[in-house]
C-alpha cells in the first residue's frame, strides 16, 4: 500500500473528556475567520489557491486486510472524502473537476466525512453537479462535521440536499452492504463535538462478527468504536495539521494525537484522512490535500498473513 508515510501506531490513553458544543465565542470568532476566508476568496490569490489545490490533490491507494476469518468483501474499494470546506477557495466547478477525479478511481462505495461546507448552510448547493459526476456501484453516503453544524443543530438543509441528490446520510445509524459473498456494516455518527453522536445506535442491526465501518467526523471518537470492536473507522477533522513546520503541527485537533494515518487500538483501526479543503489559513503546508482510495482484503483462516518489508510496515496496519 502506498500513499500514507505515518504508518500504524497504537492509539494513546486518552486524558480526560473531551470537549463539548462550541461556546457563543467560539461561534463568534468562528464567523469573524469565515469573513476573512470569504474576503480572500474574492482576490487574485483565491484563484491561485483554486489552481493549487487542484495540483496537489493526491488519491492514495491504500490497503487494509481484514480479520482472519473474514469473507468476502474481497476487492471492496471505498473512497473516502472529508473537510470540502465547499464555498472557501473551493467553488462548483472545482467540485466538478475533484469529484471526476474520484469518479475515474471505480469505487464502490463514496463515503462523505464531514465539513462539506465551511460556514453557510447554503454551501452545500455547491455540490448539485458535482454529485451527478459519481456512480458508485453501492452508493454514497455521509455524516456531518461541525462546520456542517455550523449555525446549530438543525441541519436539516443540508440533510435534504444530500438525500434528494443520491447520498445517504448515516446519522447515528448504519445499514449493511453486499460484496463478494461476505456484509459489511456501514454505519456513522453525529459529530463528536457540535453532534450528538450515538454509537449504540448506529451498531443496531449488526450482525454477531460482522465487519463493520464507521464514519466519524472527529478522529477522538475512535476509542468509543475500538471498545466495541468496530474493524475501520474513517475519521477527518484534523486537515492533517494543514500548516506543518519541520514535522510538527501548531494547531491541533485531536486531544490524542490524531492527525493523519493509521493508528490502531484493540486490533481496530483507524485512519485519519488530511481532507480536501481549507479553513481560517488559505495555505497547506506538509499537509497535501487527499481523497484516500481505501480497498478491503481478506484472506482464508489458513493463510498466512503476507510477510511486509520495513518500508510497507511503516505504510500500512499490520495485518491481524
Amino acid at each position: 500500500m502506498s500513499g500514507n508515510s505515518s504508518g500504524a501506531r497504537r492509539a494513546p490513553t486518552p486524558r480526560g473528556p473531551l470537549s463539548g458544543k462550541r461556546s457563543w465565542w467560539r461561534r463568534m470568532l468562528a464567523m469573524a475567520l469565515a469573513s476573512v476566508n470569504r474576503g480572500l476568496d474574492r482576490l487574485p490569490i483565491g484563484h491561485w489557491i483554486h489552481r493549487r489545490i487542484h495540483r496537489r490533490l493526491e488519491l492514495p491507494e491504500l490497503t487494509l486486510w481484514l480479520r482472519k476469518g473474514v469473507r468476502g468483501l474481497d476487492g471492496l474499494r471505498i473512497a473516502f472524502v472529508s473537510d470540502v470546506h465547499a464555498g472557501s477557495f473551493l467553488g462548483e466547478d472545482d467540485l466538478v473537476a475533484v469529484f471526476e477525479r474520484i469518479q475515474a478511481a471505480s469505487p464502490d462505495l463514496v463515503l462523505f466525512g464531514g465539513d462539506l461546507i465551511n460556514t453557510r448552510d447554503r454551501e452545500i448547493l455547491l455540490f448539485r453537479k458535482a454529485l451527478r459526476v459519481l456512480r458508485p456501484r453501492y452508493g454514497m453516503f455521509a455524516v456531518p462535521g461541525n462546520h456542517d453544524h455550523f449555525f446549530g443543530p438543525d441541519i436539516s438543509l443540508w440533510q435534504a440536499f444530500l438525500q434528494e441528490n443520491g447520498v445517504e446520510v448515516l446519522m447515528n445509524r448504519g445499514c449493511r452492504i453486499e460484496h463478494g459473498g461476505g456484509s459489511l456494516w456501514l454505519c456513522g455518527v453525529d459529530d463528536l463535538t457540535e453532534g450528538e453522536p450515538d454509537l449504540a445506535q448506529a451498531l443496531r442491526g449488526r450482525r454477531v462478527g460482522e465487519t463493520a465501518l464507521l464514519l466519524a467526523h472527529h478522529p477522538d471518537f475512535f476509542f468509543e468504536a475500538a471498545a466495541v470492536d468496530v474493524d475501520l473507522t474513517l475519521s477527518g477533522h484534523t486537515h492533517g495539521g494543514q500548516v506543518r513546520i519541520g514535522g510538527w503541527a501548531p494547531i491541533h485537533h485531536s486531544r490524542f494525537g490524531y492527525e493523519r494515518g493509521w493508528f490502531v487500538e484493540n486490533d481496530c483501526r483507524l485512519y485519519v484522512g488530511r481532507g480536501v479543503g481549507m479553513t481560517v489559513l488559505p495555505l497547506r503546508i506538509d499537509a497535501p490535500p487527499e481523497i484516500p482510495i481505501v480497498t478491503l482484503r481478506c484472506r482464508a483462516p489458513n493463510v498466512a498473513a503476507p510477510v511486509a518489508s520495513e518500508q510497507q510496515r511503516e505504510r500500512e496496519p499490520a495485518p491481524v
